[in-house]
């Protein structure tokens, strides 16, 4: 078997196109089967995170393991393609925005992904679980081996050492505690603030940890589905919402922190300005950390609403990335 990985993430594009080559949870089986049924593919997992999209494959390589360069530029050629037909993409602009690896260059590329090391915020430890999670949807759809299987599993045992025997996972450094710590730089104090999040997955759960660390009591937890919204909200005396009381809410709020898997923006510019004009124009701070994007872009252009969005916050994380970068 000859392994190949083509990729996209936060350094090779911005946040307008890996929105457009994410795939949401619901739509990654299909995926999956699609590719398992590309000529002489026999082993894929699909990574899609909100700062990457990457798909491993493994190859029929014939009698010999080993794949030649014309060859792995073939398999690229393959997969690239098959990429930007599913998401009705330009061939061209997603290659140039695209890396591409063969073989043993495959497992080291996974090892330094498992470990955070090649993540927006250096060391952050949700993208292990997430290329866990990625590797058992594959495993469960029967369509990743042994050749894959071993360079997951070794990629797994490698990051867990990492974690143990470096500090890289020291200092609060995540997405979550930038998001937060972008939001006192603005307002100072952040304890006389309400804040609304929406959303109920993991990030929120660390930015309520980080707001109620930091004072804030004024906690609105909104999502898609109460009981979720409610879970989170119970445990920060918080209190939780649907998605369709944001624009009532809106008007008291402070900040808003963001993180679904929509598809589809679910805060708009027209119910912003309706709030901020309720507000008598009291300052807003948005902070988008979903991909694809859970606020419409056109809210930046509000006077007194601050837009944030993922790509936008990591010059926030820079001091608290270097003395991981030594470990």
């Amino acid at each position: 078997m000859a392994l190949v990985l083509i990729g996209i993430n936060h350094t090779t594009a911005g946040i307008a196109l890996r929105e457009k080559v994410a795939f949401p949870p619901d739509v990654v089986a299909d995926a999956l089967r699609q590719l398992g049924g590309i000529a002489d593919v026999h082993e894929v997992v699909l990574v899609s995170t909100c700062n990457r999209t990457e798909i491993y494959l493994a190859f029929q390589a014939g009698d010999d393991a080993a794949i030649d360069n014309r060859e792995l530029v073939d398999r690229q050629q393959i997969i690239v393609s098959w990429l930007a037909d599913y998401h009705k993409l330009d061939v061209e602009e997603l290659a140039h925005n695209s890396y591409f690896f063969g073989n043993e260059d495959v497992v080291r590329h996974l090892m330094k992904v498992s470990c955070g090391l090649d993540s927006m915020v250096l060391g952050e430890p949700q993208i292990f679980g997430q290329i866990k999670s990625a590797y058992a949807v594959s495993k469960d759809l029967e369509v990743v081996g042994g050749s894959l299987g071993k360079a997951f599993q070794h990629a797994f045992t490698i990051a867990k050492e990492v974690r143990t025997d470096t500090a890289i996972g020291e200092n609060p450094v995540s997405v979550a505690y930038a998001a937060v710590a972008l939001a006192e730089q603005i307002f100072s104090k952040l304890n006389s603030l309400q804040v609304l999040l929406i959303g109920a997955g993991r990030t929120i759960e660390l930015v309520a940890k980080h707001l109620v660390e930091k004072g804030v009591q004024e906690i609105i937890v909104a999502n898609r589905t109460l009981d979720n919204a409610l879970d989170i909200a119970s445990r920060i005396n918080g209190h939780g919402v649907l998605l369709s009381d944001i624009p009532e809410k809106l008007i008291a709020t402070d900040i808003v922190v963001s993180s679904t898997n929509s598809q589809l923006p679910l805060l708009g510019k027209g119910s912003v300005e309706k709030a901020l004009k309720q507000r008598k124009h009291k300052p807003m701070l948005l902070v988008d950390l979903a991909v694809p994007r859970d606020i419409e872009e056109e809210v930046g252009e509000i006077a007194d609403a601050y837009l944030y969005s993922i790509d936008d916050i990591s010059d926030v994380i820079e001091d608290g990335v270097k003395s991981r970068a030594e470990a």
